[in-house]
């Protein structure tokens, strides 16, 4: 006689509920191989019973109970908005009773920012710089710029001076400027 075949309402053995769980909350940092192992498969055909496991025509009720508990898993711990927006609100809140202001501006400000539309982050990426334009290539740019904005721009051009000329002085007349104060003049005392 031919064993029953399985659907999404076989009930799994406490092995499979083992592999599930380990699966589905170790998603991504353990292999299969090593769920099936910690579940109590043995090592050499841990491979194969993991694959088994998570194949949906092999095992179409442990795969729609690993659905399930994911589902579980996500709304427990998973991230919405709504969630999101109240723990930030929470954080703020005990934040300002603890008196630390910054974490509280924090708080608030990443909710403003998970909101969408109270803060507007913008920013121009160019390539290239002024240093690989030639010359004739920056004043076109800089007329451009003349002709958008017109007489609203400041003009920062430094102005031409004139160089300064420096007073030739003779050196005579500098050291005459300077005071030499007399030494006092020490006597060699002899003692006969």
């Amino acid at each position: 006689m031919a064993r029953p075949r399985k659907n999404e309402n076989t009930p799994l053995t406490r092995k499979m509920e083992r592999f599930v769980k380990e699966f589905v909350t170790n998603d991504g940092f353990l292999t299969k191989r090593e769920c099936a192992i910690k579940a109590g498969y043995s090592k050499g055909s841990a491979h194969v019973k993991a694959y088994e496991l998570t194949n949906p025509d092999l095992n179409p009720h442990v795969v729609a109970y690993m659905n399930k508990y994911k589902a579980e898993v996500d709304e427990k711990y998973g991230v919405s908005y709504g969630r999101h927006i109240r723990d930030l609100q929470r954080i703020r809140d005990e934040a300002l009773e603890a008196g630390a202001y910054s974490a509280a501006v924090q708080a608030e400000k990443a909710r403003g920012l998970a909101q969408g539309n109270i803060y507007v982050s913008k920013s121009e990426i160019r390539h290239g710089s002024i240093d690989s334009m030639s010359r004739e290539e920056v004043e076109k740019e800089l007329q451009k710029i003349r002709d958008t904005y017109g007489t609203s721009l400041i003009d920062v051009t430094p102005k031409k001076e004139e160089p300064k000329q420096v007073a030739k002085k003779s050196r005579k007349s500098v050291l005459s400027n300077i005071k030499i104060k007399p030494e006092k003049v020490k006597q060699k005392v002899t003692l006969n």
